[in-house]
């Protein structure tokens, strides 16, 4: 073989390499949380205002709800409520531990109980990836961006607000538009997704 030439399986392997060295540039970055995030004060009670569609909250029609409550043992209690669209409460409880004592913003949940102890082997991460300075609002996502919530103290957000939330979302690589608007009551209507809300145009 002349000098300078390559075999075929070198030729294969330079282009396997080119092909993970453009995936690797084409990647989009790591979802970030916030730089810290004081528990006292994100405990509370929260409405939802938007979220990811998840299989796990399908039965909920309306007035959906989180509320934490801090444990003398450091972790979080978590009640999540909302309504059937015959009217029934529907909740459930579970635990959240911290899992970045640093920042305080990555929480792993936990709805599982067995014999007496919460199950995290089965639990969901929890990261705060945006958050306001006065906490009347947050957001909420995963590391997989597959789940996503905005949530606030009142049951509504100004479209300002909104406007910033999904721009915020962008910039962490979510959908604005895949985050489905939340009904705060039986009657109310909402806008269809969050791009919709934040334009304010129906």
């Amino acid at each position: 073989m002349a000098a300078g030439t390559m075999s075929g399986r070198g030729r294969q392997f330079a282009a396997a390499a080119l092909i993970l060295l453009a995936a690797a540039a084409n990647a989009e970055p790591a979802v970030r949380t916030v730089e810290q995030v004081d528990l006292k004060r994100y405990a509370g009670r929260w409405h939802e205002i938007a979220a990811l569609p998840n299989f796990f909250q399908r039965h909920c029609a309306w007035g959906t709800t989180a509320e934490y409550t801090l444990l003398p043992e450091g972790t979080v209690r978590v009640r999540n409520a909302c309504f059937e669209r015959d009217g029934t409460e529907s909740s459930v409880e579970g635990r959240a531990r911290i899992v970045d004592e640093a920042s305080r913003a990555k929480l792993q949940v936990s709805f599982l109980k067995l014999f007496g102890d919460w199950r995290f082997w089965f639990g969901g991460d929890y990261w705060v990836i945006g958050l306001d300075p006065d906490y009347r609002w947050a957001v909420v996502g995963h590391p997989s961006r597959d789940y996503g919530w905005i949530l606030a103290r009142e049951p509504a957000l100004d479209r300002d607000v909104l406007s910033r939330i999904a721009a915020l979302l962008k910039e962490q690589g979510y959908d604005p538009c895949a985050f489905k608007m939340s009904a705060r009551d039986a009657g109310t209507v909402p806008p269809a997704t969050l791009c919709v809300a934040a334009s304010g145009v129906r």
